[in-house]
């Protein structure tokens, strides 16, 4: 059973609000994410997946990416909407993460729009913000949504969600 609905207030999101399957939509909204004082990402151009009970997720085109610190693993997963899933590792100077960001190399065709881009894991970064806002990330070790002031829950993650 899931929490109750947070209503939004005005200018802010419910993740209730938000479609299953997932929908795709592009925004300008300035994306930066920092690792290790090196600033990872610097984007204009991200696109949003919003999914019912998440926070939305922000997939990066990689030319806004530095690549020259990923590294991509062994690790696998499937999405039942977007199709197969990779990860990178990320190593910056004497720190690295590994799985610290996603993305999906032939993704369904609803979803071709993300091939190529890079979703970050909030909580494995040192900071990632939306138009200058701190993120707070998604609770749990598998979903990377980003929460700011404007989205509100309750969000899968925590313990006790899994069935949503």
């Amino acid at each position: 059973m899931r929490a109750e609905r947070i209503p939004p207030r005005p200018g802010q999101e419910s993740v209730w609000d938000y479609p299953r399957p997932p929908r795709i939509e592009a925004t300008t909204r300035h994306i930066e994410i920092v690792f290790n004082g090196v600033l990872i990402v610097d984007a204009h151009r991200p696109l949003r997946v919003l999914e019912t009970s998440h926070p939305p997720v922000y997939y990066i085109p990689p030319d806004e990416v530095q690549m020259q610190y990923l590294i991509r693993t062994s690790e696998h997963s499937y999405c039942e909407w977007k199709g197969s899933v990779g990860y990178y590792a990320l190593v910056v100077g004497d720190r690295q993460v590994l799985n610290a960001a996603w993305f999906y190399p032939d993704p369904t065709p609803a979803f071709a729009a993300l091939q190529g881009c890079i979703a970050f894991y909030p909580g494995k970064m040192d900071r990632c913000t939306v138009d200058g806002e701190i993120v707070r990330a998604q609770p749990g070790d598998f979903y990377g949504g980003w929460i700011t002031s404007e989205i509100v829950g309750p969000f899968k993650g925590s313990a006790g969600t899994q069935g949503w």
